[in-house]
């Protein structure tokens, strides 16, 4: 039995002494233990602070692409809506032709009517079922678990 003294190791080994590999030396021997808590915290907090940048650089990015792609939905719905006008016209004199022109309108109304009821109680059905990002709020609560048994 030996005593290994050079990598600060006071206990006996069994067999040849063996020199301390650089993977088992300490790469700050001089700092104490609070000012490696100290360093990693901060390197921890910088960390964070640059993958909140990121996620904000993501999204600024994300939603400049979903501006441009909103507009065009936006324009290809206006134009939808007045074909959707404009052959309500038509179909309104075409009924003209057998009825009445007010009542001819009021067909057409009607129809448009119903249409928007029904897509009315699709989208409110459709609404009451949406959660409200359920995984980001999962993730917040274990993160604040997480943070709880740290501190513990």
């Amino acid at each position: 039995m030996s005593t290994d003294s050079s990598a600060g190791y006071t206990g006996t080994t069994d067999g040849p002494e063996r020199s301390p590999t650089p993977e088992t030396q300490p790469k700050r021997p001089e700092a104490s233990l609070g000012e490696l808590v100290s360093e990693m915290t901060g390197e921890l907090s910088t960390l964070f602070r640059k993958e909140v940048e990121l996620a904000k650089t993501e999204a600024r990015e994300e939603l400049s692409q979903a501006g441009g792609a909103a507009a065009m939905l936006g324009g290809a719905a206006l134009a939808g809506w007045l074909a959707l006008v404009m052959l309500s016209f038509a179909l309104a004199w075409v009924l003209d032709q057998a009825l009445n022109t007010a009542l001819s309108f009021a067909i057409v109304g009607v129809v448009w009517a119903f249409a928007a009821f029904i897509l009315q109680r699709s989208g409110r059905s459709r609404m009451s079922r949406l959660r409200g990002l359920p995984e980001t709020r999962e993730t917040i609560k274990e993160d604040v678990e997480w943070a709880k048994a740290q501190t513990s």
